[in-house]
Parts: C-alpha cells; structure tokens; sequence
C-alpha cells in the first residue's frame, strides 16, 4: 500500500463533511445546482418542506406557475410556509395572511395595510429566498452568492423516446460517504454481484473479479475504469467506464444518482433514470417524469432493506455512522479514486480562497447545451434497438422485468412503464439465474 495513502488522516476530510452556511464546505458547496424535488411533485400549485445544507426551506408553485423557494418561516411570529397557500403571485402564510414573493419580499400585510397603510410595514420585511429552476424535469435550488452559474444541461436530459422515472430516498448519513461510492468501482463486485448471488440462497458462483482498475480527472468529474477477469482493455468499461459527475453524482448511462446534503447526518439521494424504447415504440413522448420514493427499511423488522441495487448502496453508506470516521480508516490501492475525489475538493476551497470558480461550474450558454459526458453505450441510448433485441440483450432483459435500482416502484409508473415499452408483464419471464450487470455487452448488440 502507497504510503501516501497510508498517511492521510481523517481530520484532514472531516471539513468535507460540513456543508452549513459559513464552513468552508458549505459555502463551497453552495456555488452548486442541487435537485431538491421532481417538477411532477408540483404538477399543480401547492408547496413541499425542504431541508437543504442545513436550512430549512419551502418550495412552492404559485398559482401563476411560478416556482419559489423560502425561509418556511414567517417573518411575523414564525409559523410554518409548508402550510401556507398559494396565490396568483407567492405564498401566503395561514396565520395572518402575510405574503411572500419569489424573491423574499413582503407584498401584502393585510391588517397593516388596513389599519396603518402610511407605515408601510411591509417595505421592511424580507425572509430567506433562494431561485428554482427547471431542468430534465427536476426542480434546482441554488442557494450560493451572485452570479449565479448555469444550471448544466447534461446530455441525457435531452435524450429522446426514453421513459424517465425519478427516484427519491431519505438516507440518515453525510453525503459525502455516500458521494465517495461514486468513485469505487471495486464494490459492485461485491455489494451488488455477489450479494445478490448470496440474496438468492446461493453460496456461489461468484461473479468475476477486478484485475485493474483506473481512474482518470476531466472538466466534470472523474472517470473509473475497470478490468475484470471475464475482460480485456478492450471493454467498454475499461475505454470508457463510469462517471463521477461534479460534485454530487454517478452517472452510469441510463441513469444518474445525485447525492443531496440535507444536513451533516441525512442525505437525499435523487436518481433520474432513463429507459430507452424499442424502436417499435418510436416516437415516444413522455409529457411527464413521475416521481416517487422509495423505502429503505423493512417495517416489519426495522433492518435496511437489501434486495435492490441502491438499496444495497444505502446499507453501505448508513453502516458507515451518520458521519464516516475516517481516522479509522485503512485505505488500499482500490480507494485511488477516493483519495482524488477527496483532494480535487480541498483544491476546489483554495480556488474559492482566491476568487476563483471551483470545478465544474457552467456560466457560458453556447457551452451549456447538451454537455456531453463519457458514456459506453452511448449509441444504445441514442438509437436504440429493435424489441426483439431488447429481448436478447441480458441487461435490458433484466430492466423489462422489473425494477432492480430501487424497491417500492408505484404499481402506475410500472404499468406507465410496460405501456411506454409496448410489453405486458406476461410476456417477460425472470431470469434463471443472477443477472450479472458488468458483463462483456453481446457483440450483437
């Protein structure tokens, strides 16, 4: 073991831990875009509790269609906004009628104007606002200084005749263990290959293990790349592999999961996930993401659910503590990436020390269209294939079947979904055996 790595110190990353208002991390963190809810959760005007870095927020969608996103107190005697009703223009609280707009400003005191309008109270009230924006049919909040960057326009947003689904979970642990996974490749192996082999009863055989693994840095993250010993350098995920996509995300080609910080002890993990139709089904239009949530306990037992892909992540990152120690850590040559990822982020503070933006920041809009990213199977999602070979392919098989990344998919996004693929759940039989992802792809397909 290097000892470079042997060296480094958990006090040294505790500080990426710390994402509140006035830590280095925190307002580092806050030069960001982070997804806070899916758009389809505000179809109609109404409002949703928000905890983001900390704070405590409303979003809402006026009656106008205007997205806000407020301190969720009143600034009169502190009642709660996520109660508080929707006008033409901003959020009403219930108490005494006080109105918000977008930007935080007082527009309306109806007693006060009432009864003393030459004092014009309102004209000195403001509460906490952040901007929302729309994007892939997530909702973003930024809650960083002036100018504010792009929200990026990452090129899977812009993919066509896809059925996309938005996945949320509330996991009791810091982000940043769980953003840490993003750059380790080794663990699917083991958290998702073989567990699931063991899930199933078996004691084996167990899938084929990493030989080599490599990581390399690029303007929006970090690329992993293995070899295991079913393949060669000349694989799809030793050329191209993963992505750890700045500074919250894995993106893996059909889908990508955001690591949110709601405080230092809980996360929001956010997945958008893309389904390509058979060409059969071609043009498809989805008017509208769903979004749902996801469980990761069993209530029966209150042990972490195991069965799905994600869920299996989660058990990972919560057994860890609410805050990975990591001062009792002993790190190996598999945690290469981690050691970047780690460092790039203690360079993106000084970068900030200097007045500089910290990396991946998007302010240029002709740059902002459709940014692409390191994908293996680009070509798949793009053009598709016909049904019949969605049938033979392994993995897109097993995605036919049923939802492997998280359990407790609503009974109407999986029939929205069997009706986007042109299949009933009749035609589709489990497969014999454990479904092994990291596969060499059919030279067919």
């Amino acid at each position: 073991m290097p000892d470079d790595l042997r060296s480094e110190t958990g006090s040294r990353w505790d500080l990426l831990t710390q994402t509140g208002a006035g830590t280095p991390m925190g307002e580092l963190l806050r030069r960001y875009w982070w997804p806070i809810a899916g758009a389809s959760e505000l179809a109609d005007p109404g409002t949703k509790p928000v905890r983001l870095m900390g704070e405590d927020l409303v979003l809402y969608k006026d009656l106008g269609g205007t997205y806000g996103l407020l301190d969720r107190h009143c600034r009169h005697r502190r009642a709660d906004l996520s109660y508080g009703y929707v006008e033409a223009c901003g959020l009403r609280c219930n108490y005494h009628g006080w109105l918000y707009g977008s930007d935080g400003r007082c527009l309306a005191q109806p007693y006060e104007d009432i009864a003393h309008p030459e004092a014009r109270l309102k004209d000195e009230v403001r509460i906490k606002a952040y901007p929302v924006e729309e994007r892939g049919g997530l909702l973003w909040a930024y809650l960083g200084p002036e100018p504010r960057p792009l929200v990026p326009d990452w090129e899977f947003f812009t993919w066509k005749n896809g059925f996309r689904q938005i996945v949320l979970a509330e996991i009791p642990c810091n982000w940043f263990q769980c953003q840490e996974n993003s750059i380790d490749p080794v663990h699917f192996e083991w958290t998702h290959s073989n567990w699931t082999v063991r899930l199933a009863g078996k004691a084996g055989p167990y899938t084929p293990q990493h030989v080599k693994v490599d990581f390399a840095e690029f303007e929006y993250g970090f690329q992993y790349k293995r070899v295991r010993t079913d393949t060669d350098e000349n694989d799809r995920l030793w050329k191209i592999g993963r992505v750890c996509l700045w500074p919250n995300g894995l993106f893996t080609g059909n889908h990508v999961e955001f690591r949110v910080p709601v405080d230092d002890e809980n996360t929001l993990s956010v997945m958008w996930h893309f389904s390509r139709v058979p060409k059969e089904q071609e043009p498809y239009v989805q008017n509208s993401i769903p979004t749902w949530q996801g469980p990761i306990a069993d209530p029966a037992t209150g042990r972490w659910i195991t069965s799905h892909v994600m869920n299996q992540d989660f058990v990972t990152w919560v057994g860890q503590g609410r805050v990975a120690d990591r001062s009792q850590e002993y790190l190996a040559p598999s945690d290469r990436g981690v050691i970047m990822l780690r460092r790039r982020f203690l360079q993106d503070l000084e970068r900030l020390k200097e007045g500089k933006d910290p990396k991946g920041i998007v302010r240029e809009p002709a740059k902002n269209r459709a940014i692409e990213l390191p994908v293996a199977e680009r070509k798949n999602f793009i053009e598709g294939f016909p049904r019949a070979d969605m049938m033979r392919d392994p993995f897109n098989r097993r995605n036919l079947q049923g939802y492997i990344f998280q359990t407790g998919q609503p009974p109407e996004v999986r029939e929205a979904f069997l009706a986007a693929m042109g299949f009933t759940q009749a035609e589709l039989e489990p497969e014999p055996a454990a479904f092994d992802p990291l596969a060499p792809a059919p030279r067919s397909v």
